[in-house]
């Protein structure tokens, strides 16, 4: 059976960006080496909700108050509330895809009460492990966040993944690495064909676009490998959707009028 095929086969869902908070920042702070052209470059923080055919996933968990006031980010209103203009429930929720454990993507984690986490094997053994003795590693992560997830681990609620697994008809993840050992990404299949999630395997459009790397980084090598991952599960360039980039709320609709600068739907083309 052909890609083609069996692609035409496959539910479509719909797919949010849900934006929860901001910082501002500068080029300069995006990329390694610095940038000659060292404009405001700030940078959004979003979630992730995958809709459809019975089925309600999570991308990521995002962060609280507590967080927002210690790292100086502006906290626009809770992951909760957030999803709650989509309907959603976290405390019903029972499927959540955890890109990776940074504090920006795993904060609010203990709201979805009776939620299954989806998260990789490298990802856990790195949060965890000998190479959080270092800050340049370790400052993305919330120790009480990490050790969070090691006491869901023991409830029974972290569903380990070794590389790329089909989660339902049409969703998958993919671990790239790069920014963190464990990294993953979100292949979903919708009206306008495979949408790519790339969470923090690529901040910026620029940082795919153009082959550059983020600051933050375990391994450059495997982030820039994991830029030509994007592009072979994404349907074009047009369909891989980054991480952290205002953009995104720029070139895709809002789901009502009522939404507008809060989601964007991600299975419709983008203006640009």
């Amino acid at each position: 059976m052909t890609d083609t095929h069996r692609a035409s086969n496959l539910p479509s869902y719909e797919v949010y960006a849900i934006r929860y908070a901001t910082r501002d920042a500068r080029r300069h702070n995006h990329f390694i080496g610095g940038d000659p052209h060292d404009a405001p470059m700030p940078m959004d923080y979003f979630v992730w909700l995958v809709r459809g055919h019975g089925r309600v996933y999570c991308v990521d968990t995002g962060f609280g108050a507590d967080v927002a006031q210690k790292r100086g980010r502006t906290l626009l209103r809770t992951v909760a509330d957030s999803l709650a203009l989509l309907d959603v429930d976290v405390s019903q929720v029972e499927d959540v895809i955890i890109t990776h454990l940074h504090y920006d993507h795993v904060g609010t984690f203990d709201t979805f009460a009776k939620a299954r986490f989806h998260l990789q094997d490298a990802e856990m053994a790195y949060a965890t492990g000998r190479h959080m003795r270092h800050r340049q590693f370790n400052h993305g992560y919330e120790v009480e966040e990490v050790t969070g997830m090691v006491r869901m681990v023991y409830k029974d609620r972290v569903v380990f993944h070794s590389g790329d697994a089909e989660l339902a008809p049409g969703l998958s993840i993919h671990h790239i690495g790069g920014h963190t050992h464990g990294l993953q990404c979100v292949r979903v299949h919708t009206q306008r064909g495979w949408v790519v999630l790339a969470s923090d395997t690529s901040h910026f459009y620029e940082h795919f676009e153009k082959k550059r790397a983020f600051t933050t980084m375990f391994n450059v090598g495997q982030a820039l490998e994991g830029y030509d991952t994007l592009h072979r599960l994404a349907a074009s360039p047009r369909h891989i959707v980054p991480g952290h980039d205002p953009l995104v709320m720029r070139r895709y609709p809002a789901p009502s009028e009522d939404l507008r600068d809060i989601a964007v739907r991600l299975d419709v083309m983008p203006s640009e």
